[in-house]
């Protein structure tokens, strides 16, 4: 049971992040707007992280993580108010579904930025996708739900910094980066809030409830134990487990909120999950079965020995 602990770990993350959906629902049916969710979201987020590694990230930050803390908690930031209010105009489940496709997304952005070549598995997972998203979205209409469209933009978001979170720990320490990221996606929430006139925090204690679960679950333990647990679990394997949160965010969704499960939400959900499954192991579990059932139709041919 030890050697799977990093495994056993990703998949509580992806449970918890799944209930992050409903708390965020929560949030807003108890009256908070997406903007204090947010910014509460990250306070204490950030106060939490601050104070457990405060002697670490004072020993341990400089310049560049600086920089590359900024960069990152500004696409948290982005990424986090276009998902939250989406939320408004949208189901979980789909808001769920719609965000997971940020794993697609972010070959193409390394495509762009550093000329890294794309595969076929990247092409054909991001057709598929966009059929996903497209059955989870269109109305009967053509047209796009605004809710799926700001979740869709909220994707991208994740998918930069997904990306961007990559390249920036090959130099600088993780809890550092999260420090920092968490610290300047507050610090943006708080100065928007503000600026947008919501002074005030008025809401049901079920609002304050589901925040304080996005802030010490959902956000400052969860980004913990997925950095321990990715020290000992691949990087396609951790994709793949942490996938599954748009999965648990569908039926906490039906369990909590009573949500209907409908035939299109259905299909679309397993086009995008097999798009992120096609994306992240380009079919390398097909080819390893083939290999398996070659290897043993050979050890079964009778060998015949010279007379």
């Amino acid at each position: 049971m030890k050697k799977y602990y990093g495994e056993l770990g990703l998949i509580l993350v992806s449970i918890v992040w799944g209930c992050g959906y409903v708390a965020t629902q929560f949030g807003l049916d108890g009256g908070l707007t997406p903007l204090q969710i947010i910014t509460m979201r990250f306070f204490l987020a950030a106060l939490f992280i601050n104070v457990i590694f405060f002697k670490h990230i004072k020993a341990n930050i400089d310049k560049k993580a600086l920089k590359s803390g900024i960069m990152l908690g500004t696409f948290l930031f982005v990424a986090f108010t276009l998902q939250t209010i989406g939320l408004m105009h949208t189901t979980p489940s789909k808001n769920a579904f719609i965000t997971s496709a940020n794993v697609v997304i972010v070959p193409f952005i390394g495509f762009l930025i550093y000329r890294r070549k794309l595969d076929k598995f990247g092409i054909i997972s991001s057709f598929i996708a966009l059929v996903g998203i497209g059955i989870l979205s269109l109305e009967s209409n053509l047209t796009l739900n605004f809710g799926d469209m700001l979740t869709l933009l909220c994707a991208f978001g994740f998918a930069f910094h997904i990306f961007f979170t990559s390249e920036f720990v090959k130099y600088s320490s993780p809890i550092v980066l999260t420090s920092i990221q968490f610290t300047v996606a507050f610090a943006l929430s708080a100065v928007v809030q503000l600026g947008s006139g919501q002074w005030g925090f008025a809401a049901e204690p079920k609002g304050y409830m589901g925040v304080l679960f996005l802030a010490v679950f959902s956000t400052s333990i969860c980004f913990f134990m997925q950095t321990i647990c990715q020290k000992v679990v691949d990087g396609t394997k951790a994709a793949i487990i942490l996938s599954t949160e748009a999965v648990f965010g569908t039926i906490f969704s039906v369990i909590v909120l009573h949500e209907a499960l409908t035939t299109k939400l259905i299909i679309g959900s397993v086009l995008i999950f097999i798009a992120i499954i096609v994306a992240e192991t380009k079919l390398s579990f097909i080819k390893k079965i083939g290999k398996t059932e070659l290897l043993e139709e050979e050890e079964e041919v009778p060998i015949e020995v010279a007379k």
